[in-house]
Parts: structure tokens; C-alpha cells; sequence
């Protein structure tokens, strides 16, 4: 069954006893046992409730996986996994991540022992060149935020089975529908569900879905342990949104390259990002490895004066944190994003005070470029 259809039917299999086409939302803390040492299954909606199991189990199926685990926003997500290491531990990096993510590791986990090293994940070598013999997993963005450079999932997988190290891709530039890390190797892929997945800019989630059962285990005990589940009504509002993934990622990529390329041919901009224009270093690699190229572009304009002119002056694109809606989103990296990498880190990475990323939507694509080009003219 194609991802489109599995994606569409997320939720169905689970109203067999009634044939609600819509999942019930499970607003319920707790459940009444039937008897004594006897349970539903569900006792306690930490450990499991039945709209949030609907939606995990929807996206283990979505991406190969063996189990999946829905979390309050995608930084729990993260921080959950993060439980699988101990103090002394080392993971690889990709350098250019999202800001969120990096001040999680540098300033919040650091203090526990756990080290880190940040590398061009797009470059094989440098990441085998970083590992140490104490490092225990590579951490990579499947598209690198915000600079949008491919990692080679397989290339990296056999790098890490050599070495018996996990393989951890943040997928949520590409979602299931475009890229799935475990079919290339990975043992775990995990989303920022609030993006591409929801797609409506209206909740938090956050994702993960594991391949090997064994692994799945651990991840549930720090999930059902720390406690940061995602709530039935973002559950269900999670669902809602991957049922119409595919149409919407469909509009949005056909979109982003048309952007992409009026972009590239315009006068005030120096540079732009996006793994579908042919010269792009990783499009070869995209095409080899995706169903897609995904509707996120960062661009360098000529001159940093006219960042705050499109932040400004664009009516239809909204000037805003996040991406993946149905809306169009414009982002300054260094300032929002990505304001807790240091400075010259930042600067050395591209991540400069002309760059600028665009969530493309769903809108006419005529109007967002005319909304674009009114900007630039100020």
C-alpha cells in the first residue's frame, strides 16, 4: 500500500466496534479496571491511551518501523531518546541543526556528561573522522536546518553497524511521504510532528519511530517514565493532519521549486538553498534516495539590509517561527532559530545576518512570488 493511502487511513483499523471514520478523542486520565489483576489494557493514559496508540502505531506503519511514540513537542522527543545514553557517552553531530536542538545538548545535557562533536553530516568522511571510541550514536538531519544539505543515509548506516553505533535522523524536513530513514539503514527516525505532519500550524507533537523491537522497548520505558506523552486532543489533531499529507506536500514542493528557481534568478539574492535546483550538492543524492525534494528554501540576500524589508513587507507570507503549515512562513535564522549557536560558529556555517528560510505552503505560488518580489522592491 502506498505511503498516500497508509497515510490517508491513519486511525481507521482502530473503530472497528463502531465504524467511526474519525478517531475518538480518549479525554480520560485513567481507566476502571474490570477486576482485580485484571486490565483493558489501558490503565493510565501516561502509559498509554488509545487515540495516542492510534496515531503511534499509525506512524510505525507510515515509516517501517517496528514501534512508534507520540511526546508532547519534538524536543521531548528528543530529550526522551537521550535517556538511551549515560554520563561519558559521545554522539556525532550534524553541525547545522536546528538552534533548539543544539542548546538542548550544549546547555542543558552537557551537565550530565554526555559530549557531542558537530560535523558536515553531508560529508561521510568527516564523520567517521570524528568518532571516538567512546561515541555511541550519529545523530543527523535528514535536510539540515537551515542550510539544507543532504545526509547519506545508507552511507552512514554502514558506518555506524561497523562501528555499533545508532544511527538517530531527524526526518521532519521530508516526513515518511518523501524519505524513510529506516528502509536505508537508520534505527531511528524522529519528527518535530508539528511541522509537516500536523501541517496546520494549530499543535505540538513530537515523533519516533524505532526498527528493531528490542530498542522500542527502552524507548518506551523512558517514554512511559519521563512522561512527556502527547495529550489525546494533539493526538487527534496530529492524525488530522497526516491524513492529508500527501496532497499537501505535493502543492507545497511544487511550489517551493518555482520560488526556488525565481529566486535564484533574482538580482538581490547571492545564493539559494534547495536540494531541487540541479546545482545544488546533494540533488543527485536527493533524487537517489527520496521521493522528493521537500518545500523548505533558505536564500542569501546581497545585502542584510534587506532582510528586515521581506520580514516586514511581505503580506501573504507571514513573518514567523516554525514551518510546515499550510501557511507560508518567513524565518531569520540567526536572530530566532539558531540565536543560541555562537556567533562566529554560526557565521562559519553559512547561518549569516543575509540568510534568510521560507516554509513554503500551500497558497497560489503566483502570489507568493509577487508577494516576494513586492518585498524586495521595498
Amino acid at each position: 500500500m502506498k505511503i498516500a493511502t497508509q497515510a490517508t487511513q491513519i486511525g481507521l483499523e482502530t473503530n472497528s466496534r463502531t465504524g467511526a471514520v474519525s478517531v475518538p478523542i480518549y479525554q480520560t486520565a485513567t481507566f476502571r479496571h474490570p477486576g482485580l489483576g485484571q486490565s483493558t489494557g489501558y490503565d493510565y493514559s501516561r502509559s498509554g491511551n488509545p487515540t495516542r496508540q492510534a496515531l503511534e502505531e499509525g506512524m510505525a506503519r507510515l515509516d517501517g518501523g517496528a514501534r512508534g511514540f507520540a511526546y508532547s513537542t519534538g524536543m521531548a522527543a528528543i530529550t526522551s531518546l537521550l535517556f538511551l545514553f549515560k554520563s561519558g557517552d559521545h554522539l556525532v553531530v550534524t553541525e547545522d541543526l536546528y538552534g533548539g536542538t543544539y542548546r538542548l545538548f550544549e546547555q542543558c545535557l552537557q551537565q550530565y556528561g554526555l559530549t557531542f562533536s558537530y560535523v558536515d553530516s553531508s560529508d561521510p568522511e568527516a564523520v567517521r573522522k570524528a568518532i571516538r571510541p567512546e561515541t555511541r550514536a550519529l545523530f543527523v538531519e535528514s535536510l539540515t536546518n537551515p542550510l539544507l544539505k543532504v545526509a547519506d543515509i545508507a552511507t552512514l548506516s554502514e558506518l555506524c553497524k561497523a562501528r555499533g553505533l545508532l544511527l538517530i535522523v531527524d526526518n521532519t524536513f521530508l516526513t515518511p511521504y518523501l524519505l524513510r530513514p529506516l528502509d536505508l539503514g537508520a534505527d531511528i527516525s524522529l519528527y518535530s510532528g508539528t511541522k509537516y505532519l500536523s501541517g496546520h500550524n494549530d499543535t505540538l507533537s513530537g515523533l519516533v519511530v524505532v526498527k528493531d523491537p528490542a530498542l522500542a522497548e527502552k524507548v518506551y520505558f523512558h517514554q512511559n517514565s519521563i512522561g512527556a506523552v502527547l495529550g489525546p486532543q494533539d493526538a487527534w489533531l496530529t492524525i488530522r493532519g497526516i491524513k492529508t499529507l500527501s496532497v499537501r506536500l505535493d502543492r507545497q514542493q511544487e511550489n517551493a521549486g518555482k520560488i526556488a528557481r525565481w529566486l535564484e534568478s533574482h538580482p538581490q539574492v547571492e545564493k539559494v538553498h534547495y536540494p531541487g535546483l540541479a546545482d545544488h550538492p546533494g540533488h543527485q543524492l536527493m533524487k537517489r534516495q527520496a521521493r522528493g525534494f521537500g518545500a523548505m528554501i533558505a536564500f542569501q540576500v546581497t545585502d542584510p539590509a534587506l532582510v528586515e524589508q521581506l520580514l516586514m513587507k511581505t503580506t501573504i507570507i507571514s513573518f514567523a517561527e516554525s514551518l510546515g503549515g499550510v501557511e507560508s512562513l518567513i524565518t531569520f535564522p540567526a536572530v530566532q532559530t539558531h540565536a543560541d549557536i555562537e556567533p562566529e560558529k554560526r557565521e562559519r556555517l553559512g547561518i549569516t545576518a543575509g540568510l534568510l528560510r521560507l516554509s513554503v505552503g500551500i497558497e497560489d505560488v503566483d502570489d507568493l512570488i509577487a508577494d516576494l518580489a513586492a518585498a524586495f522592491t521595498g
